[in-house]
């Protein structure tokens, strides 16, 4: 009886794996099968780098959404990652209990809050601050152009706000995990408490802290709703951080309504686009994290 109850779990374990590949599976088949059409139809170049998108006119370019995409999530990382990073080591090394007990449940309820809250937060809170504050750092810079308050800087802010969670999370989980004899034993060599944490303590835990990079980087390239709030949605060319973008995702969701025919499988082909991109993100980190394991 007890071998059969083994095999009966062994083979729901199974199924449930297979379910989560098969799943991927038929996404990827979709994605493929109802994107590369319309890519070959307009032509791989002339779709991936063409800079005007007029779907009335039968124009499908992309390229400015691809760059939105890579500047806002890129301005998410630089603002999110080194946040997070140093937070989740304050929570796990120098963190008292009776702050911690504050401040971790602040940090959980922020991953629970839906994208649309973050959104409206950002269209109350930080665009009319950014709306008061670019001008005056345009003028400093000597950068000419209009600035509404929605643009790169604005969107890469409440990404790097979103993505906080996620990373450190995960991160802190990574610290706690390393055994407390590479502490000790960096302190019985002499060194302070400062530099065990930073020299002993945190390398242990790179690879925890990557994978919650990775995890915080696709959420930040996946978001539509906060984006579209925020970013201002002008399918253009981004000429600096001030200005308004359109990201692949808000173009998709902002268009699909509507669409039809050709116009349709363009949308679907641009998901495809980011499909490759989250892919080749992953793809990577990972590799980064095998040579950095290596080394």
């Amino acid at each position: 009886m007890k071998h059969v109850k083994e095999i009966i779990a062994e083979a729901i374990f199974l199924i449930s794996a297979l379910a989560s590949i098969f799943a991927v599976a038929m996404i990827c088949f979709f994605l493929f099968a109802n994107g590369l059409p319309a890519i070959f139809k307009i032509g791989p170049l002339k779709f991936l780098t063409g800079t005007i998108w007029k779907p009335g006119n039968d124009i499908y370019g992309i390229f400015p959404m691809i760059l939105g995409s890579i500047y806002v999530t890129a301005g998410a990382i630089l603002i999110g990652v080194p946040i997070g990073i140093l937070t989740a080591i304050y929570l796990s090394r120098f963190c008292p209990r009776g702050i911690y007990h504050v401040i971790k449940p602040a940090i959980d309820l922020l991953a629970g809050i839906p994208s649309v809250v973050y959104g409206f937060f950002g269209m109350v809170v930080i665009v009319p601050a950014m709306d008061k504050i670019e001008p005056a750092v345009m003028e400093f810079f000597h950068i000419s152009g209009k600035c509404s308050g929605k643009s790169i800087a604005t969107a890469s802010i409440l990404l790097g706000i979103m993505i906080l969670p996620t990373i450190i999370g995960v991160a802190e989980s990574a610290i706690n995990a390393v055994p407390d004899s590479y502490y000790e034993g960096s302190l019985a060599l002499g060194a302070s408490h400062e530099r065990s944490v930073f020299f002993a303590t945190l390398p242990a835990a790179k690879s925890g802290i990557l994978a919650g990079v990775i995890l915080g980087v696709g959420r930040a390239i996946g978001e539509t709703m906060a984006v579209i709030m925020v970013a201002g949605n002008q399918p253009r060319m981004p000429k600096g951080i001030f200005q308004g973008i359109r990201t692949m995702t808000a173009n998709i969701v902002l268009e699909m309504g509507y669409a039809a025919d050709l116009h349709r499988e363009v949308l679907i082909a641009t998901a495809l686009v980011l499909f490759v991109f989250i892919l080749i993100i992953n793809l990577s980190f990972s590799a980064l994290k095998r040579r950095s394991e290596k080394v």
